[in-house]
């Protein structure tokens, strides 16, 4: 069996990265930081802030509302408040059909 070498993955990213990430500006990412309990970095002794997997999948959830659905900062608040696994459920389904549909047309174009 041939040796594969395992693909490194971070384990942290800083709001530079992730900024570019998302294409927004880093003052976008503080900005939610302070609005969104569930947004919360780790931050060095020097004040730099170092996301995590799990930091980032918080922020394309909230993005994915605020950016892409249009709800309102309160709106998005209000509804993680309520029904936070609801919301995390409905995101989740939304990401895997956009997965399906980039594979969909892929597939149609190669024909």
């Amino acid at each position: 069996m041939p040796y594969r070498e395992k693909k490194i993955e971070k384990l942290y990213y800083s709001i530079g990265e992730v900024s570019e990430m998302f294409n927004v500006n880093p003052s976008l990412i503080r900005y939610w930081e302070k609005e969104f309990d569930t947004l919360k970095p780790m931050k060095n002794k020097k004040g730099d802030r170092f996301f995590t997997k799990e930091d980032i999948e918080t922020f394309r959830m909230i993005y994915h509302l605020v950016k892409e659905r249009g709800l309102t900062i309160k709106g998005v608040q209000k509804k993680m408040k309520e029904n936070r696994d609801d919301t995390v459920n409905n995101y989740e389904v939304v990401m895997k059909l956009k997965e399906i549909r980039e594979l969909l047309v892929g597939i149609r174009d190669e024909m």
